[in-house]
């Protein structure tokens, strides 16, 4: 467990990411979302992340229900503000242009106001049936930088303040705004997905230092870059869309290497992350019980040493990017916590 920057709040290594059980491109029904959530749990996965986003709500709702059998303190939940729910009169489709599989009940408002982000956190804390959360990200305000910071921010401030909010922090596709917030404001964590995995460094210029330097966490998201490194072949997508073959070219390449020292390119990109001082989480998104189990047993497999020589000494890998030490592999052989579900 690892503590997000002065907050307290603590969080698993591995964390369980809810957008998969929200009917993200196809249907998942509430039993397999459920034993999704139970997997994850049984694995030792004590970080759960979510977003009114994800679903139109339904993510907070089925994660809610899923951990209201375990004990409030026993775990931490993240949810996000920025994207306002608003229901529509007239449910008229679905809401795949988004990406999920859900109706179409409600619209979508970008609201970064101080007002915006109470009246969505009290949204979210009522389809979680909770009465506080551990960590509230501002999501993705890359077009909204101004209200975000101006109003958004001292927001949150507010609500950790009155003890609503555990942390704070933002949560992007992209390092340079997060550095901002981690050198400008008291930020406890931020959530940056896809810049910091075996294919794409971006975050290890500034932010992962700078985090470090300020005593801030860094959750990673996106260690397999939308699935170029889960399973890399030619229809593989990269950050959402059609992997470009200079960087099929390199996750085969490291696929190989992998398998050549004995382990596996999905263990050896969620090993990476997890590798740099900043880095407390790991988010993986499952949408199923095989799934998590998966995600957990790669994460806990050993990568031996030689392959992260050979990406170096190939050039797949910078030098100066941090990798698992034969101490940091021993811990993640450990077994998970097995506590009754």
């Amino acid at each position: 467990m690892s503590t997000l920057g002065n907050s307290g709040v603590e969080v698993s290594g591995l964390a369980f990411g809810g957008a998969a059980i929200a009917n993200l491109y196809s249907e998942v029904s509430d039993a397999q979302a459920h034993r999704a959530v139970n997997a994850a749990w049984q694995q030792g996965i004590r970080y759960f992340d979510t977003a009114p986003h994800y679903g139109l709500g339904l993510s907070e709702r089925r994660l809610g229900g899923a951990l209201r059998a375990h004990p409030r303190a026993s775990y931490a939940i993240s949810t996000k503000v920025g994207r306002r729910l608003e229901p529509v009169e007239t449910v008229t489709g679905d809401d795949l242009a988004n990406g999920f599989a859900v109706p179409a009940t409600s619209r979508r408002v970008w609201d970064f106001t101080a007002d915006g982000i109470r009246r969505t956190l009290d949204a979210s804390l009522e389809r979680l049936g909770l009465d506080h959360i551990d960590v509230v990200y501002l999501h993705d305000p890359d077009d909204h930088a101004e209200q975000a910071f101006r109003e958004g921010y001292p927001a949150l401030e507010k609500l950790r303040a009155e003890g609503v909010v555990g942390a704070v922090g933002a949560g992007m596709n992209q390092a340079e705004m997060l550095t901002r917030f981690i050198q400008d404001t008291d930020v406890d964590v931020v959530l940056c997905a896809g810049r910091y995995t075996l294919l794409d460094q971006s975050a290890l210029t500034e932010l992962l230092p700078s985090a470090v330097a300020r005593g801030k966490s860094v959750v990673i998201g996106g260690a397999f870059n939308s699935g170029l490194l889960a399973d890399p072949k030619p229809d593989a997508t990269y950050n959402y869309a059609q992997a470009p073959a200079e960087l099929l070219d390199r996750a085969l390449r490291m696929k190989e290497a992998a398998e050549r020292h004995g382990t596996t390119l999905r263990a050896a990109a969620l090993a990476f992350c997890a590798a740099h001082p900043a880095v407390a989480s790991v988010l993986v998104g499952a949408r199923s019980e095989a799934e998590v189990r998966d995600c957990a047993r790669k994460f806990a497999a050993p990568v031996p040493a030689g392959f992260w020589e050979e990406l170096r000494y190939t050039g797949l890998l910078p030098a100066d990017a941090p990798v698992p030490t034969e101490e940091t592999a021993e811990e993640a052989t450990e077994e998970p916590s097995q506590e009754p579900s």
